[in-house]
């Protein structure tokens, strides 16, 4: 064994001379294990808001999209498509086309998406889940269009969930100039009447802005024939989603864009991840500020075996083994606080997700989720544990070395 890995070891177990030794180390292993702690938790809260947010968007965005590089439009008739739509993967292919326009509700008016899409787009995600009210998951009949609103956008227009008079849906007409005169002409009316139910994604981007209806309807509403702004995609169970994508866009090659759902809501989850990275950068700071501890309790410490540092030099010891010694003595503290940390930390992190005792608040509905939610990553853990040891032995390496030649010179 390490000589000076041997005798740092017996000096942090062993009893000091100064009971205040004893504190201050006991202290540091502290510092150290509660800045650790706070790292595990708030790295696993930051994973659980974002495992929460893409199963929201699960249960709304396809598996796999295919959109055209430049341009809003394109047609699906390409023989490579008919090559993407025989791979024995795809179970599900539905086309959509999604555009602004203009949806009036008695005197209120706003801006939404309209998003066109075939029947089978109930087989594609999970809609019936978000459905909120009486009706079903019905675009079109023989005689009119349907138009399922997101309840943020319902709001807004003060439709109701079962609104009884048709919202009126304008878009400008392609190719048209506007004539002041007559300025309606350059638009195109329809109209969508209401299916008894509202969907309930709980993001605002889906809930404040879209409406779901037929694909048929948004063709006619934007002067398009075949054109769609989109292809979705839904796999088999047994798929890899990854090693399709790649497939499809060896098929359909750099004019078309093929994105899975984290890609879809990528500007979402980078904004997550920043935010998380922000706080390991500040919670790094913290762990910093508690290396200050363990720099006092090695200075304690040295002052403290004096005697045995002058034993040891006598026996022929040099001066860099004495160094080794406090700084062993120093990464060791630094170790039994990252572990101690760790293990407090998914110890909070189950209990946490078993009990949910810490809450968001309010109490009354106004969340989505009651508490905090946890999801502990492996890779955050060991960088959580290397960032403790490599933090806490850059910061105790130069004041080792100088505490030993002036308190021990």
């Amino acid at each position: 064994m390490n000589l000076s890995f041997y005798i740092a070891r017996r000096y942090l177990f062993s009893r000091k001379k100064h009971n205040a030794v004893n504190i201050i180390s006991g202290i540091s292993v502290c510092g150290v294990a509660l800045a650790t702690l706070a790292m595990v938790c708030t790295l696993s809260v930051f994973n659980g808001f974002q495992d929460m947010v893409a199963g929201f968007f699960t249960a709304f965005d396809p598996q796999l999209k295919i959109t055209v590089r430049e341009g809003k439009v394109f047609l699906p008739d390409e023989p490579a498509f008919r090559q993407v739509r025989a791979l024995p993967e795809v179970e599900v292919w539905t086309e959509t086309l999604e555009e602004n326009a203009m949806v009036q509700y008695k005197d209120r008016q706003v801006m939404a998406v309209i998003k066109g899409v075939e029947d089978n787009f109930e087989q594609l995600t999970s809609i019936d889940s978000l459905l909120y009210g009486t009706g079903r998951f019905i675009l079109k009949d023989n005689i009119v269009d349907y138009g399922f609103l997101g309840i943020e956008l319902m709001s807004r227009l003060g439709t109701g969930i079962q609104f009884v008079d048709p919202l009126q849906v304008y878009a400008p007409r392609r190719n048209v100039r506007v004539n002041l005169a007559n300025p309606s002409a350059a638009f195109n009316r329809e109209y969508l009447f209401s299916p008894g139910a509202v969907f309930v994604v709980n993001q605002e981007k889906y809930d404040s802005n879209y409406i779901v209806t037929s694909l048929d309807f948004a063709r006619r509403l934007f002067g398009y024939g075949r054109e769609v702004s989109a292809i979705e995609l839904k796999l088999k169970p047994d798929a890899d989603t990854e090693v399709v994508r790649q497939q499809i866009v060896s098929l359909l090659g750099e004019r078309f864009v093929v994105q899975n759902r984290y890609e879809q809501q990528a500007d979402v989850f980078r904004i997550m991840e920043i935010e998380k990275f922000i706080s390991y950068l500040f919670l790094t700071f913290i762990l910093v500020v508690s290396c200050f501890n363990v720099i006092g309790s090695l200075s304690m410490l040295i002052l403290d075996k004096r005697e045995d540092v002058l034993t040891l030099r006598n026996l022929g010891a040099d001066d860099s083994l004495i160094v080794r010694i406090f700084l062993f003595e120093g990464r060791l503290i630094s170790l039994f606080g990252a572990v101690a940390g760790i293990v407090a930390g998914l110890l909070l992190c189950w209990a946490q997700r078993t009990f949910g005792f810490i809450s968001l608040g309010g109490g009354n509905g106004d969340f989505i989720v009651a508490a905090y939610p946890v999801s502990v990553h492996v890779s955050d853990v060991v960088l959580v544990f290397t960032t403790v040891l490599v933090v806490s032995s850059l910061s105790v390496w130069y004041p080792v070395r100088y505490l030993s030649k002036r308190l021990l010179g």
